[in-house]
């Protein structure tokens, strides 16, 4: 035996130098023959170690290797994933990195390479909505119509109110210059009353309320915001650009007619498809409903409401427990959320600068915007909750859930910026409002289900099928 080891040994020994002596070295003298006297062949290596897809790999692999870590941090403190997700952005931003190490943070996320983060992060979310669209048990809103439409419009109505009339104070000190009064209240109030539909469909799943009925309501209620809430944004554009109005109106009437046609025409012709799937014709068949989603997201962003919309009713018209939605779970499940989704989440934390507000009185302003709107969205649809029924837990908790506002809030901060309504200093802290409001959704949502005797936890970053769990009764 020991001779046996011996052998192999001084085989390897032989292979190894066999290997250096005619594969190392006769490179590396190949490489100084060529690149003797001959500047460019550095240059072109300097060139190739700055291509633009290796900084967007390595762009991708830092952002989400550090959403994961934070993520992870703020699972241990009672926060989902989402939230460090969010955080992690902000501290590769020019918040944190970029202003303690701007060559580092040049380096790692150079500007060129924002926007096509962003694009990955627009996919991640069509599809991440799409699935979350598959999974809602839309029956289990039977009987409970009246509470979604009742929390959804109080949810919109009281928060817009509050802002309108924050607006008239903070309108003097940090309107723009050249912004009427009317495009920077009603804005105000839009930014009150926004629920982050992506974001609070991933704290539902971290909390395991997502398929639970108060889950159902509060997604519901937060899609019917969201499209309000669009409307109501596409009104501002229109007043700011002064464009017609014509294309409000023509908006909503394309929006209603999409979703009738979903409904009506393509969800029919989905099942009857799906029932003739057999499993040598799933490989063909499966891949158009990614198509479909596509095109689904590609309506509604032209429409001008938000390509997340269409992905979101075409995973509701989608037929459930086929071989085609178990596909599109395994197939595009997991590399949304480990992926695409962080990306999104991450994006506009990048271009959030918390240094603009350099003084007491800007924190001021920055809590009393965190009061108002907290105020607005959890009071307000708590107390529609409870007047249609449900006690005291259950309403606190629709009213912490509706209060979430995460990216949907973000997006609608990123178009007032770029259409100069709000200012760099107001956008901030906006910002920050967005952020705890959606920091207090996951713990207080958790404790109020407790409270109610639901057994509700903050669950571990995962893909979408969660909702093959059997079903939390609430």
């Amino acid at each position: 035996m020991a001779e046996l080891d011996r052998g192999k040994t001084r085989r390897g020994v032989r292979a190894t130098a066999t290997y250096g002596a005619l594969v190392v070295v006769p490179s590396l003298i190949a490489i100084a023959m060529l690149t003797r006297g001959d500047s460019s062949a550095v240059t072109g290596v300097t060139k190739a170690a700055g291509h633009p897809l290796a900084q967007l790999l390595l762009s991708i692999a830092v952002v989400v290797a550090l959403c994961k870590a934070v993520g992870l941090l703020m699972q241990r403190i009672g926060q989902p994933p989402v939230i460090g997700e969010i955080a992690a952005g902000v501290l590769l931003g020019p918040s944190v990195l970029g202003a303690l190490w701007p060559a580092g943070a040049a380096a790692v996320l150079p500007a060129a390479v924002v926007p096509q983060l962003n694009v990955v992060a627009q996919l991640g979310v069509v599809f991440f909505l799409m699935l979350a669209g598959l999974e809602v048990n839309v029956s289990l809103l039977r009987g409970r119509g009246r509470l979604a439409l009742l929390v959804s419009h109080v949810s919109i109505a009281f928060p817009f109110m509050l802002g309108v009339g924050l607006a008239a104070l903070a309108y003097t000190r940090f309107a723009p210059q050249g912004i009427g009064f009317l495009a920077f209240a009603l804005f105000f109030g839009i930014s009150m009353s926004v629920t982050a539909l992506p974001v609070l469909v991933r704290i539902l799943q971290d909390t395991g309320l997502f398929r639970t009925d108060v889950g159902v309501v509060a997604l519901t209620c937060a899609l019917i915001d969201d499209v309000t809430a669009w409307s109501l944004l596409a009104l501002v554009v229109a007043l700011v650009t002064a464009s017609s109005l014509t294309g409000v109106v023509l908006t909503v009437v394309l929006t209603i007619a999409f979703v009738a046609f979903l409904g009506l025409v393509v969800r029919p012709l989905l099942a009857r498809l799906v029932t003739s799937v057999s499993a040598p014709t799933l490989s063909r068949i499966a891949p158009l409903a990614v198509v479909a989603t596509l095109l689904s997201a590609m309506a509604t962003e032209w429409i001008g409401v938000h390509a997340m919309f269409g992905a979101f009713v075409f995973g509701l018209v989608m037929p459930r427990d086929n071989p085609v939605s178990d596909w599109l779970h395994d197939k595009a499940g997991g590399l949304t959320t480990a992926l695409m989704l962080p990306m999104f989440f991450a994006y506009s934390g990048l271009r959030t600068d918390i240094g603009l507000l350099n003084d007491v009185s800007s924190w001021l302003w920055c809590a009393a915007i965190v009061f108002v709107a907290v105020t607005g969205k959890l009071a307000g649809s708590a107390i529609a909750a409870r007047s249609a029924g449900e006690n005291w837990n259950r309403s606190l908790q629709i009213g912490t859930l509706m209060n979430c506002r995460g990216l949907t809030e973000l997006i609608v901060l990123n178009v007032g910026l770029d259409l100069g309504v709000l200012s760099p200093t107001m956008f901030t802290m906006m910002v920050i409002m967005a952020l705890v409001s959606t920091a207090m959704a996951a713990p207080l949502a958790s404790y109020y289900g407790r409270r109610d005797g639901q057994n509700v936890v903050c669950g571990e970053f995962g893909a979408v099928p969660r909702a093959r769990q059997p079903v939390n009764a609430a």
